[in-house]
């Protein structure tokens, strides 16, 4: 993110890299613990705690290549931000719910909250390379540090953390430090797009037209822009944080230094080469 950054990344690197899915060393568990209905995303219904039909005994996907094409989409969007295998792998010590049955049900409840932890963790380690927040570093780094002990915890403890509540505390610091990236980047634009930083948050934006727009510092926080047109959006250091990209077109928009964007949110849209994304996410499949 340019000089936005601060002097934290080197250090987050390897944080970063756990909290990447890594399905090899997972059992499963979104397959099993999460439930879905039959939609535009899913071919089927299936309830939580059921194994999906296409798991395989090797916890592996059988219809992995074929996703997007036999009804599953929604599969090809999600992302645990590496849950999965730190409670497959760490929490559990390698134990999975075939061959330990008498904890599948604990290890079911215990995945979300993981999950909701680990995507806490992914926006902290960013925010902690914003130079423009670096007067909220402190801040930020003690309630990630305790974010990554409540990760810590053995599943009993963790089905007792009040996520609601910690998830509003983080959230209060990452709009603080949004609030101060966006600002100095407009600044820096002497105020000629300080205008698009109030499109405001959860906005409806379902299918709205704004091909070429320029939302520089734009405060897209949770906004609905399911199946919007984008095409050549400038969406540089926009706050995209919970904002819904399903079908949203992103050919050849800027994202280049959009605020806590998510591979998730990536994979839920539409995109073409000319799409411009940040060096550490993959360009989807899809898109092409």
């Amino acid at each position: 993110m340019d000089d936005q950054q601060g002097n934290h990344a080197p250090s987050l690197a390897g944080l970063r890299d756990d909290l990447r899915a890594d399905c090899e060393k997972c059992f499963g568990l979104c397959c099993v613990a999460l439930p879905f209905a039959a939609s535009s995303d899913f071919a089927i219904n299936k309830d939580a705690g059921t194994p999906c039909r296409n798991l395989q005994a090797d916890f592996r996907c059988g219809v992995h290549q074929s996703l997007r094409q036999i009804g599953f989409r929604g599969c090809t969007v999600y992302d645990c931000f590496g849950a999965g295998q730190k409670l497959s792998q760490e929490t559990y010590g390698g134990r999975d719910w075939r061959r330990a049955p008498e904890l599948a049900s604990q290890m079911y409840g215990v995945f979300p909250i993981m999950w909701q932890l680990h995507e806490l963790l992914w926006y902290l380690t960013e925010a902690l390379t914003f130079h423009a927040a670096r007067s909220l570093h402190a801040k930020l780094d003690d309630v990630l540090q305790e974010t990554k002990r409540f990760t810590e915890l053995a599943p009993a403890e963790l089905l007792r953390v009040d996520v609601p509540a910690h998830r509003a505390k983080v959230g209060e610091l990452l709009r603080e430090a949004s609030e101060l990236v966006r600002t100095e980047a407009c600044r820096k634009q002497k105020g000629a797009r300080i205008k698009a930083r109030n499109v405001g948050r959860g906005a409806d934006l379902i299918g709205a037209k704004l091909k070429g727009a320029d939302l520089l510092g734009a405060n897209l926080r949770g906004a609905y822009l399911i199946a919007a047109d984008l095409r050549g959006a400038n969406l540089r250091w926009a706050d995209l944080i919970g904002a819904d990209l399903r079908d949203t077109d992103l050919r050849g928009a800027d994202l280049t230094d959009s605020l806590f964007l998510t591979q998730a949110q990536l994979n839920a849209a539409k995109g073409d080469a000319a799409t411009k994304i940040p060096p550490s996410f993959t360009r989807p499949e899809h898109w092409a």
